[in-house]
Formats: C-alpha cells, sequence, structure tokens
C-alpha cells in the first residue's frame, strides 16, 4: 500500500511552518496566511536525487575565467565587476519609482550580445514600455517585448528563443500553477525564483530581476531572494533628488559595497564619470562648519562634503539630530571631543548633514566630523583647500585607515592642496602636489 503523501502548513508572512492548519498564526499574529505544502515521500526523493562524486580540490585543469558581456553602461560595468557574467542572476532592488525599469531599459538596448534581448513585464502594458523607450531614446535592435505573468509561458519562451539577456519586471508579479497562493508570497517568491535562476543556468542567459522593497527597506520576501542570485544591486537616493546610487550588496563574480552614479534626467539615468565633483561645492565662501572628508566606497575613492551647524541650546536637553551620519557614531565623537578635547557640546544643540544625503559608513571620515563640529563652535572657518583623513578612537588618538594612498590621490587629482592624515607606520609613496599632513592625537590638530 502507497504511502500517503505528508501534508504541513507555512505562513506566507513570516515563514512559520506547523503540521496542522490554524486560523491565525502563532508567530507573526496574521490571519488566514497558513498555505498547505506537500512533502516528498522518500521514494520519490531517492528517485530524484542524482549521484555525485568526490573530485580532488586542487588537482586537474583549471577552467577558462567566466565570459563577460558590456551592458554599454560603463558605471554598471564597474559595479558588477567588469561587465556582465554570462548565465549569471541579477536581483535589482530600490524603492518604487527610484529608477530601476529606467536602467534595465537602457541597459537592454545597449547590450552586447548577438541574441535576442528580452523584457518580460508583468506589472506595464506595451503601450507605457513603448513609450518609455521612445523618451529614452532607445533604438529597439533585437530586443522584444513579452507580458506575460506566467512562469510556465515564461519558461516555455526562454527555451524556444533562448535570449542572451532577459529582464524580469517584477518577479512579485509572476505567478506559478504548481504553488498555491497569490503572486508575491514567499511560496511562489522562492520557486518562481529557483526556477528562473535553474533556467538561466540552463540556457547560458543572463538574467535580471527586479525585486520590490518591503516597508523595512529590504527586498520582499524576508532576504530569500538575495540568497538564491549570484548578485544583488540596491537603488539609494531620495527619489526627489536627481542622483541615484546603485550598490552592490552580493556579487559572486566581483568586489561588494562598489557604486555607480546616475543623474536622472528627462532622458534617463546618466552615468556620472566622476562622483567626487557631484558631492562638493568649493564655490560657497562661507564654509564655517564645512569639512571635506575621502571615503572609500568598494575600490572607489569619493570626496564629500560634511556640514555641522552647532548652536546654543534653548531647552534643558539639547537637540542631537544627524542625516547621512548614524546617530550613535554621532555621539560617540562628540563624547571625545568633549572628554579628550574640553569642548562644551554638552550645552549645544548639535545638527550635521553629509552633501547629496549618500550615507557615511567608512570609520575614516571621523576626522573630518570632528573638525567640522568644531569649526561650527568655535566659528572658524576650515581651508577650502583641505581634505581630512582618520579614524578617531576613544582616547582622541587618530588611527590608520585601509587605502591611504587611493584616497590621497584623489584629492590631488580634484587639486586640493592640503591632506591631513594618520601619523602611523604605513608608507605613504606617490607623487602628489598637495602637502601631506600627519597627526597622532586630536587634541594636537584642533
Amino acid at each position: 500500500m502507497a504511502k500517503k503523501d505528508h501534508i504541513y502548513y507555512v505562513c506566507s508572512e513570516c515563514g512559520y511552518r506547523t503540521e496542522g492548519w490554524l486560523g491565525r498564526c502563532p508567530q507573526c499574529s496574521s490571519w488566514n496566511t497558513l498555505e498547505e505544502h506537500v512533502r516528498k515521500t522518500s521514494a520519490q526523493k531517492r528517485k530524484e536525487t542524482s549521484k555525485a562524486k568526490l573530485v580532488p580540490l586542487l588537482e586537474g585543469e583549471d577552467e577558462e575565467e567566466e565570459e563577460r558581456f558590456s551592458t554599454g553602461i560603463g558605471e554598471l560595468d564597474l559595479v558588477l565587476g567588469g561587465g556582465n557574467v554570462t548565465g549569471s542572476v541579477t536581483l535589482v532592488g530600490g524603492d518604487p519609482g527610484i529608477g530601476k525599469s529606467t536602467l534595465l531599459l537602457q541597459m537592454l538596448d545597449s547590450y552586447k550580445t548577438p541574441q535576442k534581448k528580452l523584457y518580460i513585464s508583468g506589472e506595464e502594458s506595451l503601450h507605457q514600455i513603448r513609450n518609455r523607450a521612445r523618451r529614452l531614446g532607445v533604438r529597439g535592435e533585437n530586443l522584444f517585448y513579452l507580458n506575460v505573468t506566467n512562469l510556465e509561458q515564461i519558461e516555455q519562451f526562454l527555451n524556444e528563443h533562448q535570449p542572451g539577456v532577459v529582464v524580469i519586471d517584477s518577479i512579485q508579479t509572476i505567478l506559478s500553477e504548481m504553488i498555491d497562493g497569490l503572486p508575491g508570497n514567499i511560496s511562489q517568491l522562492r520557486y518562481t525564483t529557483a526556477k528562473l535562476v535553474r533556467i538561466s543556468k540552463e540556457l547560458n542567459s543572463a538574467l535580471f530581476i527586479i525585486g520590490h522593497v518591503n516597508k523595512e527597506g529590504g527586498l520582499a520576501g524576508p532576504k530569500v531572494l538575495e540568497h538564491l542570485v549570484d548578485t544583488v544591486l540596491y537603488f539609494e537616493g531620495d527619489n526627489k533628488a536627481d542622483f541615484r546610487i546603485l550598490r552592490s550588496i552580493k556579487n559572486r563574480y566581483g568586489p561588494v559595497n562598489e557604486i555607480a552614479l546616475f543623474r536622472m534626467e528627462s532622458r534617463g539615468l546618466i552615468p556620472v564619470a566622476n562622483p567626487s565633483e557631484l558631492f562638493l561645492n568649493l564655490d560657497v565662501e562661507d564654509r564655517m562648519g564645512t569639512a571635506v572628508v575621502a571615503i572609500m566606497e568598494g575600490n572607489r575613492p569619493v570626496l564629500i562634503e560634511v556640514q555641522a551647524l552647532v548652536s546654543k541650546t534653548q531647552f534643558g536637553m539639547p537637540q542631537r539630530t544627524a542625516s547621512g551620519i548614524d546617530h550613535r557614531r554621532m555621539n560617540l565623537l562628540l563624547a571625545v571631543l568633549e572628554k579628550k578635547c574640553g569642548k562644551p557640546f554638552s550645552f549645544y544643540d548639535v545638527f550635521i548633514k553629509t552633501a547629496g544625503g549618500i550615507r557615511l559608513t567608512d570609520p575614516a571620515a571621523d576626522l573630518g566630523i570632528c573638525m567640522a563640529l568644531v569649526s561650527s563652535l568655535e566659528e572658524n572657518p576650515l581651508p577650502r583647500d583641505a581634505v581630512f583623513v582618520g579614524e578617531v578612537g576613544l582616547n582622541a588618538e587618530i588611527r590608520p585607515v585601509n587605502q591611504i594612498v587611493e584616497r590621497i590621490r584623489e584629492a590631488d587629482k580634484l587639486g586640493f592642496k592640503r591632506v591631513v592624515i594618520p601619523d602611523s607606520r604605513q608608507n605613504v609613496r606617490l607623487n602628489a602636489k598637495c602637502k601631506i599632513e600627519k597627526r597622532r592625537k586630536l587634541p594636537d590638530l584642533l
């Protein structure tokens, strides 16, 4: 007598699993979210399992390097690690309206491949996509459109035409008949993404998947998609501003935390070749509380301005507001300045922000933040031709940072005359026109 399939239930909101159906999920308290699943029997698993063999790790010949195709957009090639790898799967996430569909439509038009280029959309009609393509100046050579949300139909089209590159817009609209539930729930996302990844690898086609973000800012589906794909790219920036930052969070074929900058214009997203010039405004005469710092975004040095405003508090508790800088990091630096340098910030409101809204996570910006704070407190403007690089420790020591040569070279290229760096055993050898000043302690510099 054949064994019956074992049935279990999984919550579509949080992934909670139970053996029996419940009206309300015990973990996330959502109603009617438990969906039925069937566990395969041991005989079925043994039948589907293929034989594997042990292979010596370091013996045998090395395989050839991955074949890469240029996307036709230099900044996007940089983030991907020098072009897109054949058969790779890239997930592009970001807030609604930030430019995901626009960038990938431009990318499809300029992608260097002799095969067909396919744009699959479950959100926009042919009329909408065609109007956008004409506005962006898309030529449309070998570029095709498909309005299908059924996974099985998509698989049939891909096997029949075998395109070189495919864009799915978006994965939350794709539905498989093999899985119960509405499009966008965890079961559908996991199954459809895994299936598309397998098809992409079998056909050796490059696949770009657009994913929506949830209220917390992560890709919808509790990080399920990020583990299935090869590369994860996030769009950052305010959709009301005119520039966008594309950052690599995961990349199996290149460096992570690499960024690309784009400016949003009427004809689409335009790459910004020199990011430092976008975040600098050296023509302003009033430089009170403004310092220039050199940070590393991936392997790229970027110079940005940090602005601080310190004013006498009118309340019992001074205000602390930070934009682009972690609030706890600002409080730590304020404590160091007050305890070790004797600056009375306890009686002042402190407001600090970064130019352009870019987030500062590099510890090398600590020295510039401290200089901007003290400059505003003492109403003493900093030199406009100076760049500050260094991490500030709890004892007010200026600690060394990595890739110091690249930071100095970027400052020298942009015409800065003075670069303040930590005094350490690092041997800085480069032919630079700017003056390099080394400091050990923050009070010495102040």
